[in-house]
């Protein structure tokens, strides 16, 4: 019997968001965005995946557990990349991307986690 997946629904109204904001101020991430979403999909454990919720509309602010740890993915306006933090949006960074990141870089440090 098939299985709902009910994070990837919440997956696709994240990028909408994150691509539609990033026309405005992140161009350098516009296409980094779906190549940290595959990563995403591939790692992330059966916890639901989460983003961060402000007046009802969804902010930058996407958390996925990954061999049951925690990590925050989010829009950084200072670095202007996409940063993965662990355990909250103010845990150490452990990794940055923009549209210049190989996604090999991007695959390896997700094979890491």
């Amino acid at each position: 019997m098939p299985r709902s997946i009910a994070d990837i629904g919440v997956l696709q109204q994240y990028i909408r968001g994150v691509l539609e904001r990033a026309e405005h101020h992140a161009a350098n991430v516009d296409e980094v965005l779906f190549a940290l979403a595959g990563a995403v999909v591939w790692r992330k454990d059966d916890e639901h995946l989460e983003v961060m919720l402000r007046d009802g509309d969804m902010k930058n602010v996407l958390w996925v557990h990954v061999d049951g740890t925690r990590y925050a993915i989010a829009y950084d306006h200072v670095t202007q990349a996409i940063q993965v933090r662990r355990g909250s949006t103010h845990g150490p960074v452990l990794a940055s991307f923009t549209n210049a990141t190989p996604h090999r870089g991007i695959k390896a440090f997700f094979a890491g986690l």
